[in-house]
């Protein structure tokens, strides 16, 4: 029986190298900036929302749910780690999953780790950041414009970051445009209405356990603290529940076993923890989840320590 989730990132072997170097490059920009910006505005209550958020992501993105044609989908979190925190952070938060998931997990090659990050972080982040800061303008003061730009926000990020994918698939030489881009596009907005409902729901719990974090007002002391262990055990229930995920392809790969070029997907260089079982444990399910949980802790950690230390950084600059 399959536990652990179907590869989502794109591995090695799906990109040329010229492809998977310029979106290196442009990520590693994208990055550098967005550590910047977070320096400057970071307030005090993010650094462990960062955390919270990324390890939150990471363990529920294992967790597949199935759509229509045999095919699966999973939270990409983009959009909800935007409202949360902005642009900047988000981006730092997406970069902390998508690499851990890279190199602890195996999930995604390292050669297209810059067209992940490209895809996921950037432009998911920027796609996210558009369509809710529009809607909530138009919405004003009105209560629909936080789940209305939400759910926009959360549909559109997944619909063109897998445009973005279809395209880079055809400038590779890999599928051609004219059937990437509409097959990846179709299967996505299926998928991306799941992603909608899902940052619906942690929207809803947020403002009714914190609606001050949709404020962006600090949150602090100890009911401050509260809310991030809170958030951390819901990661971490998440993790536990992995073995639940469908066991279904999902997008990229269907379309890849459906055009034929699932082979050219290379192996990993090196293998940690494949395909989010933690070696050593013969059961399939508790193998999962103890990877799953290791892999939610070290996303926390990683995005924190990121996050704190930016904060230091930001505080201790004169002026």
């Amino acid at each position: 029986m399959h536990y652990s989730p179907a590869p989502l990132h794109i591995p090695d072997g799906f990109l040329s190298v010229v492809v998977a170097v310029i979106l290196w490059i442009v990520s590693l920009a994208g990055l550098g900036y967005a550590l910047k910006r977070v320096n400057q505005d970071l307030g005090e209550r993010q650094a462990p929302l960062m955390g919270v958020l990324a390890a939150a992501i990471f363990a529920g993105q294992m967790l597949n749910f199935t759509v229509a044609g045999g095919t699966s989908g999973h939270l990409l979190g983009a959009a909800l780690a935007t409202i949360l925190l902005g642009p900047w952070a988000a981006i730092v938060v997406m970069v902390c999953v998508v690499s851990v998931q890279a190199l602890i997990f195996q999930d995604g090659g390292l050669l297209a780790l810059g067209a992940n990050i490209f895809n996921m972080a950037i432009v998911g982040v920027a796609v996210s950041y558009f369509a809710y800061q529009t809607i909530r303008k138009f919405a004003g003061n009105q209560r629909w414009g936080l789940l209305v730009g939400g759910f926009a926000a959360a549909w559109l990020s997944v619909v063109v970051a897998a445009l973005a994918t279809a395209l880079e698939l055809a400038v590779s030489g890999t599928s051609p445009a004219n059937v990437a881009v509409p097959a990846m596009g179709l299967i996505h907005m299926l998928i991306g209405v799941g992603e909608g409902l899902i940052t619906i729901g942690a929207l809803l719990f947020v403002r009714a356990a914190r609606p001050e974090l949709l404020g962006r007002s600090a949150a602090s002391g100890r009911a401050g603290r509260a809310v991030w262990a809170i958030g951390l055990v819901i990661a971490l229930v998440l993790a536990v529940l992995s073995p639940l995920a469908s066991a279904h392809p999902d997008g990229l790969e269907w379309f890849a076993e459906q055009q034929g070029f699932i082979d050219r997907a290379q192996s990993p260089l090196y293998d940690l923890i494949p395909d989010y079982a933690f070696p050593g444990i013969s059961d399939p399910a508790l193998a999962t989840i103890v990877a799953g949980v290791l892999g939610t802790l070290l996303v926390f950690m990683v995005a924190l320590g990121i996050a704190v230390n930016r904060r230091r950084r930001s505080t201790s600059t004169p002026g």
